[in-house]
């Protein structure tokens, strides 16, 4: 495990007025790739439809992290960095990097590109065990900039 820099969970807390891809819902599920990596669940026996995509910037947060080793004596609920939505981010509103109990997540609210409709609310959680390497090992900002997530439908026939 001395390879591992540590665990980025990427919690899918819900979606919100997400397509409706058959005739009056979707049973959507989430694919998420960071870098060359992949995390999903599909059916190989039926077809899929995309229902958006979005990209995360990790640049903000991993930074964040970064700075985490001297903050212990800040108080809960400390924003340390609130990222505004533009044209480069998916953001639906403002996101604020939070300190909390000696962590450091972040709340999104993220508009789904490439559909007509659908939000996601996303929450961003790092963790490391002592056998991981760190966010201070070389090269972890390069790697690790950018998270990519598919909304997809998976079709259901009967």
């Amino acid at each position: 495990m001395s390879d591992i820099l540590g665990f980025l969970k990427v919690i899918v807390q819900r979606g919100i007025n997400l397509a409706i891809r058959d005739a009056i819902t979707s049973d959507p599920y989430v694919v998420i790739h960071i870098g060359q990596q992949a995390v999903y669940d599909k059916d190989t026996f039926t077809l899929d439809d995309q229902m958006g995509m979005a990209e995360i910037d990790l640049k903000p947060y991993i930074a964040a992290l970064k700075m985490a080793k001297g903050l212990h004596n800040l108080p809960n609920s400390c924003a340390l960095k609130r990222i505004q939505p533009s044209q480069n981010n998916c953001l639906a509103n403002e996101s604020s990097i939070i300190w909390e109990n000696g962590k450091i997540t972040q709340d999104m609210r993220i508009k789904l590109r490439n559909v007509e409709c659908g939000e996601l609310l996303i929450q961003l959680d790092w963790s490391e065990t002592p056998s991981c390497k760190g966010l201070e090992s070389e090269g972890t900002y390069a790697r690790f900039n950018h998270i990519y997530i598919y909304i997809c439908f998976q079709h259901e026939y009967t």
